[in-house]
């Protein structure tokens, strides 16, 4: 449906997309990941025509957004990181003025109202004042305002940005309803919130796609990976770091939050049948206590830190 070809963007001298290339499926929920400067809000305000690329080109369906910017601005509904609302207007009336840009009128304005009011879980507000609306239903209203013309795409850019854990999840559930109807594509840096609502995930780090697919697929893509979460009792940091950098498989070592002489650290890993003996092995030549050794399979999380690290 969507098809992304040799995408680049500079501004002046900063490559913020550098050829990239994939495609988006009718019906899916992609989330688009990165850190902060990757290119992935730049990538969203092409598609929706509201950037121009240095060279390539983005086409939705049979249109591309070069030359017929108008055309595809109608399939698409955009909900940018800061949303559009006018924070004296109620929400009604901002709905109402809303719809009268997407030229709705009559039953037909009237109806979509109700529709997205009862979608987006705004009926209890919808005469209050946007000013006076917590964070989690400002982006409610804002979702609602990017369905008014029931898009076929919908483009969101970190809508759970700055929401608390119980907003998050709101959002989270309106977003997997949207998307059992519609296209949706999402940025966010909130990695469990990509894996539990997207279908496929795209991650780009420095304007290069260094990642495509779901998770599962990820996970074989980067061998049989493995995060082994170890309890050490005398160690310190850097010596526990160094003595495990060593072993085969062992990629990154990071401590959690440690306390009362606890060293807490997770060893992120490449599975081999000998991994997990070696790693016992070596603390048991140490003079150290052996609290707590497990692993688990690698999260989305952890196939992030490893693709976008510096080195």
């Amino acid at each position: 449906m969507i098809t992304i070809e040799n995408l680049t963007k500079f501004y002046g001298d900063l490559c913020a997309l550098d050829h990239i290339n994939f495609e988006i499926r009718e019906g899916e929920v992609l989330g688009l990941l990165g850190p902060n400067g990757a290119g992935k809000s730049t990538c969203m305000r092409i598609l929706t025509c509201f950037l121009n690329p240095t060279s390539g080109n983005i086409k939705v369906g049979e249109l591309n957004v070069l030359d017929n910017s108008i055309e595809v601005k109608k399939k698409l509904g955009y909900l940018p990181e800061n949303a559009p609302l006018y924070p004296d207007m109620l929400v009604f009336d901002y709905l109402d003025y809303v719809a009268d840009t997407r030229q709705l009128s009559g039953k037909e304005k009237e109806s979509r109202i109700q529709y997205l009011a009862g979608i987006c879980g705004i009926k209890e507000v919808m005469h209050k004042a946007i000013g006076e609306l917590s964070k989690g239903y400002k982006q409610r209203v804002g979702l609602a305002q990017a369905m008014m013309g029931d898009p076929e795409i919908l483009v969101l850019d970190e809508p759970t940005s700055g929401l608390d854990p119980n907003q998050i999840i709101e959002i989270r559930e309106i977003i997997k309803r949207i998307g059992k109807k519609k296209t949706v594509i999402l940025s966010t840096h909130i990695l469990s919130e990509a894996e539990a609502t997207c279908d496929r995930v795209v991650i780009i780090n420095k304007g290069k796609i260094v990642a495509d697919g779901d998770v599962q697929s990820l996970q074989k893509t980067m061998g049989s990976a493995l995060v082994v979460h170890l309890s050490l009792k005398g160690a310190r940091f850097n010596a526990a770091r160094d003595l495990f950098a060593k072993i085969d498989g062992v990629l990154e070592v990071t401590e959690k939050e440690s306390n009362g002489g606890v060293l807490n650290l997770n060893l992120n890993c490449r599975a081999n049948d000998a991994l997990m003996e070696n790693i016992y092995k070596a603390i048991k030549a140490q003079d150290w206590v052996l609290l707590e050794f497990y692993q688990s399979a690698r999260t989305l999380e952890n196939i992030f830190r490893e693709l976008t690290r510096e080195n």
